[in-house]
């Protein structure tokens, strides 16, 4: 099996990519886990924080499988896009915080899939970069649009139309990657950020990702209105309950 479920302490569940004959390469087959295993997690109210992670020496994921799609004609391409879309989508839509640890490269529709997630920690090993337009195609897993909303237009367009690659130094500097710490091991450094975010409310992570989110390219009225009701979602759960009476009675929150 080429990706795999891991479940860690703190209700955090660790999405394993590992195909290591082609550096995790996106195939038709591996979009199909990928869409599968997001789908399984997204169902899951016990988890808190997904890592997306890898499993393969050197490669997050390489992105599209040129190899498979040597001999694809316009049909073919058409009908794995739907695949393909899926597992984008799928990482993108997770209603939990996620974080893609990348340790490698992370390219192509590798490197839409950590842009897909909500937080990214590289090491000093991992590298960044959109090729697509060297190929003759162009960032298909939400990449143009995606990375334009982390760095707006003029620092993307650098990057998408000149096709060039990022050391993690150099992704760090310009807001790709969120933790950075060349001194430390980087899943050390994932799995303390995701232990940290899991320690909070699972009611209140969920709700402020989906105002953040839906509310990004909206009017400010109408993001707050995505908020307010996010809000009144929150204020009626149980998580309000515990975590106030947590705090007035100095104690550690127990979520459900």
């Amino acid at each position: 099996m080429s990706v795999r479920i891991i479940r860690h302490e703190g209700r955090i569940a660790e999405l394993v990519m590992d195909r290591p004959e082609a550096m995790n390469a996106i195939s038709t087959e591996q979009a199909a886990l990928v869409g599968g295993a997001t789908a399984e997690l997204a169902a899951d109210d016990s988890v808190r924080v997904v890592l997306l992670t890898s499993a393969v020496d050197k490669a997050f994921c390489v992105g599209a499988d040129l190899k498979e799609r040597a001999g694809f004609t316009t049909d073919d391409f058409l009908r794995q896009r739907e695949t393909t879309r899926a597992a984008y989508g799928g990482v993108l839509a997770l209603p939990m915080p996620a974080i893609a640890l990348v340790e490698g490269h992370a390219l192509g529709g590798g490197f839409e899939l950590a842009l897909s997630c909500d937080l990214i920690v590289a090491s000093p090993a991992a590298t960044f970069g959109l090729p697509e337009v060297s190929v003759g195609v162009i960032p298909g897993g939400g990449g143009t649009q995606l990375l334009t909303r982390r760095l707006g237009y003029n620092a993307a367009a650098d990057l998408i139309l000149t096709a060039r690659r990022l050391t993690a130094e150099q992704a760090g500097a310009a807001g790709i990657v969120d933790r950075y710490d060349p001194a430390r091991p980087a899943r050390e450094v994932a799995m303390e950020l995701a232990t940290s975010i899991a320690a909070n409310s699972p009611v209140g992570t969920r709700n402020a990702k989906i105002a953040m989110r839906r509310g990004l390219d909206l009017p400010l009225a109408e993001g707050l209105q995505i908020e307010e009701r996010a809000w009144q979602r929150t204020i009626t759960s149980p998580d309000r309950i515990e975590g106030i009476a947590a705090f007035n009675e100095k104690r550690p929150p127990r979520w459900a």
